[in-house]
């Protein structure tokens, strides 16, 4: 393999410490011209140091120390233009314990292991913040129903336990959308498949959302429709949190449609979820479909949108946002039919 086309930087110095090799990479960050680096002392040529003025070479000398070391562990260091990076050096020796005769120094820029480190830090304080909610509530009702039962009344009582339990469930939720999350990042989403009817999936959806308080809406179902073969506790999980959204973000629902559609040259049955709102700008519509996309008060966990995305693409289907005729945003889910083999033969 040719280092230069390697996407970490590399420099190699000789026994002397003067460099021998400096690949692309490296001279794109060192902004060098041509050979201008080769001859260089490796001490000059990683000019990186920890803030407080202790520079790489100096802090690890590469050629002392035990005879035996071959390896300097990869740690933060910075530029002198204050840029963190991430560098590792191994030492090549003629033989076990014999001087050094090479050093291979690999340098990376350490601004995606930061976005890691601060997305797992929103994970944390996410998580946190959902679960400190419901667990108060239910602590504090709790424990108060134990220490003063009698003082309350028989309607009182009634009222704190219906609270906790409605916490209890919102609780449940919770864990539920991180283990779903984190199956769908490991690649450990499973389906369990069988024939299913996309329309009655969404009737008994909008039922429940029915039986409350919601503004009436407009429901559309083709006709004929395709049966799929599918995960059908999944597809209604689908279907909840895109009504749910809509709902909570989108200003309520509109209309809700279900139709055969073929997608790619491939028979499905496409799902329309309208909501009332001002719709989604273009270039917000891919990071609604992100991990911990909250948007507005009254946000939930923020996994509602990134587990649709999972649970479709896993069906081998396709899941967008566009405008809606007459205004607000439209989201859409097409199943492919994905009739079995056995059954098609």
């Amino acid at each position: 393999m040719d280092l230069d086309d390697f996407p970490d930087g590399i420099i190699i110095a000789g026994p002397d410490g003067a460099v021998e090799y400096v690949n692309h990479r490296v001279r794109v960050m060192a902004r060098a011209e041509g050979d201008e680096m080769i001859g260089m002392h490796l001490r000059e040529a990683v000019p990186f140091d920890d803030l407080n003025g202790n520079s790489w070479y100096d802090s690890t000398k590469p050629y002392e120390g035990l005879a035996t070391r071959t390896r300097i562990s990869e740690q933060s260091w910075w530029s002198p233009k204050g840029s963190e990076y991430l560098i590792t050096a191994s030492m090549l020796r003629e033989k076990p314990g014999g001087p050094v005769k090479q050093v291979v120094v690999s340098i990376r820029n350490a601004r995606v292991r930061n976005q890691r480190d601060r997305e797992r830090s929103d994970l944390v304080a996410t998580v946190a913040h959902e679960l400190r909610s419901p667990l108060t509530g239910i602590k504090g009702f709790t424990s108060t129903l134990l220490t003063k039962w009698d003082k309350f009344s028989e309607e009182q009582r009634q009222f704190m336990l219906e609270t906790v339990d409605a916490d209890a469930d919102r609780l449940s939720r919770l864990i539920t959308e991180l283990l779903d999350a984190a199956r769908i990042d490991a690649g450990r989403l499973t389906l369990k498949r069988g024939p299913v009817k996309l329309d009655e999936v969404v009737r008994h959806v909008l039922r429940n959302v029915s039986g409350g308080s919601t503004p009436p809406f407009e429901v559309s179902i083709g006709e004929n429709l395709d049966l799929i073969w599918g995960d059908s506790d999944r597809m209604s999980q689908v279907v909840t949190n895109l009504v749910e959204n809509a709902l909570r973000h989108g200003f309520g629902l509109r209309q809700v449609s279900v139709m055969n559609a073929r997608v790619s040259g491939e028979d499905g049955v496409a799902l329309h979820v309208v909501d009332q709102g001002p719709g989604i700008p273009e270039e917000m519509r891919q990071r609604v479909f992100s991990r911990f996309w909250r948007s507005g008060p009254g946000a939930g966990s923020g996994l509602g949108m990134y587990i649709v995305r999972g649970i479709v693409l896993e069906h081998g289907g396709q899941v967008e946002i566009t405008d809606a005729d007459g205004g607000g945003a439209d989201i859409s889910a097409w199943f492919p039919i994905n009739e079995p083999d056995a059954l098609t033969d």
